[in-house]
């Protein structure tokens, strides 16, 4: 099963497709690492954006979607934007998505008994959030 973790920053959805066969786990090379949306007010660009995620989800055979969920409230409390993009990758026909709080993915991520430094999948830094979150979902599993 492949599994896409996001995480949702500023206009951006960061992503990473791993996927877990016979307790190994694969991170696929993909053509982007984050799909943005460029005009948030725009009801086109926010079409555009949900179709470019769910094409890039189709393209890798990517069966659910586990989002890094933000605080409504607080200094870490995620802004409109961030919500907007959340409602239209949960709106994507035939994706399930899940969104995964960070105290779940903290306490999965210290559980699991598997130890991957993330200096050595390959992926870029800002790419951690977005690999950490579809790791406590499959640690969780």
């Amino acid at each position: 099963m492949k599994i896409c973790g996001v995480e949702l920053k500023g206009n951006d959805a960061i992503v990473c497709i791993m996927s877990k066969a016979n307790g190994l786990y694969d991170i696929p090379q993909i053509r982007v690492q984050k799909v943005s949306l460029v005009d948030a007010g725009d009801a086109e660009q926010v079409k555009h954006f949900q179709f470019t995620f769910a094409k890039l989800m189709e393209d890798y055979h990517v069966e659910k979607v586990v989002i890094k969920g933000r605080a409504l409230k607080g200094k870490f409390a995620g802004g409109p934007v961030g919500f907007k993009l959340e409602a239209a990758i949960q709106l994507i026909d035939n994706l399930q998505v899940e969104i995964l709080s960070g105290a779940f993915i903290k306490k999965a991520l210290t559980r699991s008994q598997v130890n991957i430094d993330f200096r050595d999948t390959g992926l870029r830094n800002y790419q951690e959030p977005a690999f950490q979150t579809v790791f406590a979902y499959f640690e969780s599993q």
